[in-house]
This record gives C-alpha cells, structure tokens and sequence, in this order.
C-alpha cells in the first residue's frame, strides 16, 4: 500500500511541476507571441482560475498523500518535503484567494495595455504585483522538482 501511496504522491508532484512548467514556459509564450498583448492577457487571464485552482488542489493533495505514507519523521527529507509542501499550499492559496483577484482588479483599471501610458498608477501596481505572481509561480515550480528530487529518500530507506 505504501508504494501505491508513494507512486500516487509523485504523480502528483509531476503533475504540480509538469503542469506548471508546461504552462509557463510553453503555453503563457505561444499565446503571447499569437495574439497582441491585451488578448493574450484576456486569454491567460481566464486561464488563471483554474490554474490557480490546479495548483493548490496538487498542493493540498500532495500534502495529504505525503503523511500518509508515514515516512520516518526524524530524517531531514521528511522535515524539508514538511516544509516544501506546507510553503506550497500556503503559496498556492496565497495567490488564489488575495493576489489574484487584486491583480484582476487593478487589471480593470488599464484599458489597454497596448496604448496606456506605462507610468500610470494601475499600470505601475499591476507590474507590482505581476512580478510577485512571477516570483512565487517560479518559487513553486522550484518547490515542487525539489519535493521530486527529495522523494525518492523517502523509499529508499531514508524515510520511509
């Protein structure tokens, strides 16, 4: 049974990295490069829900299936996978629940950002917050190769 926990754990890791990868390094730039630069934002801007949506359900499902394997709590794997997988379902509701919708609302406020002066107030707070959706989207695609990189202790005998 733990084995099938295991497998089920790291699909879902790959799932949450793949997923993430995928979509921010190969499906976010080809709609850029096809439409022009507000319609590519309208297009990923309804793709974000349930991104956004994904990425925390992976999380949390990564974090249930994590203590059910009942690893060996006293090795370092476990407390830094703990630690990853708690930072990701914080990050992920984090970005769901506050800084997306705030981005969505200081977004209503440029017409376009095609042909709005770049140093107006919203457009200056919507780079603010776009750079932290960056940081934290890359954030917690590092997090989750590094939980992939950490899970094979937790079968190898190093903590499970």
């Amino acid at each position: 049974m733990k084995y099938t926990l295991f497998h089920l754990y790291t699909l879902t890791l790959a799932f949450w990295s793949g997923g993430m990868a995928l979509f921010t390094f190969i499906v976010t730039p080809a709609i850029f490069r096809s439409f022009g630069r507000d319609q590519a934002g309208e297009i990923v801007g309804d793709l974000f829900p349930g991104y956004f949506v994904y990425l925390l359900a992976l999380s949390a499902l990564a974090l249930a299936l994590f203590f059910l394997l009942g690893a060996d709590q006293a090795t370092r794997s476990f407390r830094a996978s703990l630690f990853l997988l708690v930072l990701g379902v914080i990050i992920n509701a984090y970005v769901l629940f506050s800084l997306h919708p705030r981005t969505v609302e200081v977004k209503q406020q440029v017409a376009s950002f095609e042909r709005a002066a770049p140093d107006t107030p919203a457009r200056k707070e919507f780079r603010k917050l776009h750079a932290v959706s960056a940081a934290l989207n890359l954030a917690l695609l590092v997090d989750g190769i590094a939980l992939l990189a950490f899970s094979h202790n937790l079968v190898s005998g190093k903590g499970l």
